[in-house]
């Protein structure tokens, strides 16, 4: 058995299919096949069931998971030991993000990593904020920008930066809310609204302030990706609250809300008290340095998620 085949096996699980974990790995599909294929065979199980259009796990696959993580985890860390004493010309870093990021230009701040340390291979995934924060547990995630519900981050977590995200109404070019430029929370209740799919941070914000308001929103479309959102909206399908500079982006009327005027928390999170891959340590620097004035400093061993 072998950490490769372990990998691809997890990988699998991660992404939900054979094709997205060839993809995350770097390698093509029938060479992943191949070596979950190997590994089922010197188990002498099979991991998935491979009957159904989804890849799901089946008993032997359920147990070895946790091993494997486990696995994984204690090789990452074997990497990262020689990688203090040899420096950071090679090395893996893993960054979560949740999909409506905005006030880190994530892209940017990866383009200038790599400039600094090429030989670092960073690795990208983006999905709900629980996804993201059980990736950080089970050492699949280095770091990961979370938009967490509680105001606590789970323990063994801690919030190394804190932002804060102004929270508009958009909607299409020529809505009568577009020509007011802001309302209240209660002159909202007869608009029809486009939701973004449950369990990330933005539609976890935009519930507990309807709630908090006591604003019953009529859901006519829910979605799972930020622009098909965005291109509702501008077809007139209806309204949403997202992060101001993704409206200011989309070219779509912004809408100041008053009363209370909204906002969420994002923390760049990993395990405490510190990464110890030296590559997550290094661009975690990174990331905080560049960070403007009011974001918030990089927490330490704060667990305060805002």
């Amino acid at each position: 058995m072998e950490i490769r085949q372990l990998r691809h096996f997890v990988a699998v699980v991660t992404e939900g299919s054979f094709t997205a974990a060839a993809r995350a790995e770097l390698i093509v599909q029938s060479a992943l096949s191949t070596s979950v294929r190997n590994l089922e065979r010197e188990l002498g199980a099979e991991l998935f069931d491979r009957t159904g259009r989804r890849v799901v796990l089946t008993e032997a696959g359920r147990a070895l998971l946790p091993q494997a993580r486990q696995l994984l985890a204690g090789a990452a860390a074997a990497k990262e030991s020689v990688a203090r004493v040899a420096g950071l010309g090679t090395g893996r870093v893993a960054i979560g993000t949740i999909q409506t990021l905005t006030c880190v230009d994530l892209a940017a701040e990866l383009a200038a990593f790599h400039r600094e340390l090429p030989g670092i291979q960073v690795s990208v995934r983006e999905g709900p904020v629980e996804e993201l924060i059980e990736g950080l547990r089970a050492g699949e995630l280095d770091l990961a920008f979370l938009a967490p519900d509680a105001r606590r981050l789970p323990d063994g977590l801690a919030a190394f930066g804190t932002w804060r995200e102004d929270l508009v109404l958009v909607t299409a070019p020529g809505h009568p809310l577009a020509r007011a430029r802001r309302t209240l929370i209660k002159d909202l209740a007869d608009e029809p609204f486009i939701d973004f799919k449950a369990g990330t941070g933005l539609e976890t914000a935009v519930r507990r302030l309807a709630a908090h308001c006591g604003l019953e929103r009529r859901i006519t479309c829910d979605v799972t990706q930020i622009g098909l959102l965005v291109d509702l909206v501008r077809a007139g399908i209806g309204v949403a609250i997202v992060p101001r500079r993704i409206a200011e982006a989309a070219g779509l009327p912004c809408v100041t809300i008053r009363q209370p005027e909204p906002g969420r928390t994002v923390v760049l999170a990993g395990r405490a008290p510190r990464p110890r891959n030296p590559a997550a340590e290094a661009l975690l620097g990174r990331i905080t340095a560049a960070a403007p004035e009011g974001a918030g400093p990089p927490a330490g061993r704060r667990a305060a998620a805002g």
